[in-house]
Formats: structure tokens, sequence, C-alpha cells
């Protein structure tokens, strides 16, 4: 299956949303920044909440904790609106290689994903993988019919982030 999501008409515009197996989920852009600035605006919690909450799902981050070393760790905390009710994710760093590369678990139960973000730059310009592989079929499922929806968005917000030189 695969989903092109276009924000713009330029070719270095667009989000590219594919399920690679039974349990991998791979999402591609490229982002017109070199790599240690897309890179930093993943790694620094400041820069991170500015994009990763989609406009349109209407939630707050109530925290957001990154300690991005390999061994460190992350904590996010939305709330859903018009309610009290509380959500976190959260996860170890498997592997840290500034400017190319992060891998992470998703902890906050044991259907949770790893996640591997890629950052290959070519010319100034930064070539975004994110690739998840999921422990089952049906919690790849799960994501393609929720999160995983949101990425597009999420990866727009970067591109808007980048642009305004964060």
């Amino acid at each position: 299956m695969q989903v092109e999501v276009t924000s713009s008409p330029a070719a270095v515009k667009h989000t590219v949303v594919e399920r690679k197996s039974d349990r991998e989920l791979v999402v591609t852009r490229r982002f017109n920044a070199p790599a240690h600035i897309v890179f930093e605006a993943w790694s620094k919690a400041e820069l991170f909440r500015r994009w990763w909450v989609p406009k349109a799902m209407s939630l707050s981050l109530l925290s957001c904790e990154i300690d991005m070393r390999t061994g460190g760790g992350y904590r996010l905390v939305f709330r859903f609106p018009d309610s009290d009710q509380t959500m976190a994710f959260f996860g170890t760093y498997k592997k840290v290689v500034p400017n190319k590369r992060i891998v992470w678990t998703n902890d906050e139960s044991d259907q949770g994903a790893v996640t591997t973000v890629t950052f290959e730059e070519h010319a100034g310009k930064t070539l975004l993988t994110f690739h998840e592989l999921y422990p089952t079929t049906v919690t790849l499922d799960e994501a393609l019919a929720g999160s995983a929806e949101a990425l597009p968005e999420q990866f727009a917000q970067l591109d808007e982030l980048l642009a305004g030189g964060l």
C-alpha cells in the first residue's frame, strides 16, 4: 500500500507513506534544510513540541522530555480536547548517531513499535526516512488507521518550522 500526500507542488515537499510488509511502515520526505538542522528539530524538546502535534487533532502536548542519547529516553504527555484525560507515550533511545540516525522503542505497551529515523543530506537538503517495525500485523493495521495518518501533517508542520529558520 502506498499513499502519497503532497503539501506543495514543489517536488521536494511531499510525504510518501508505504506499508513495506506485514509489520513495517516507511514514511519519507525531503526537507529543504541540512541534516544537522532537521536532526535538531527532532532532538530538542523546545523545537520538537512546535511541530509534533498535528493541528488537526486538537491535542495538547502537556509535557515533552527528550534525553537524546543512546540509552536516554523520551516522554510525551498529551491531553484530549475538552477532557482532563491524559495519554503518555515514552520509550528508550537504542541508538543515536547525531545528524544521521535515531532508533527508539515505544514502551507505553508491549505492542509498541521500534522506530528508526535516518537523515541523509544531499546538496543541503535532507531526505528523512521514518521506519517503524511493529510486533504484529494487527498493531501495524491499528497504527495505519490512527497515528500513522497524522505523519504527513506532522512532517508538513516540521517543514514550516524549518522554513522559518527554527
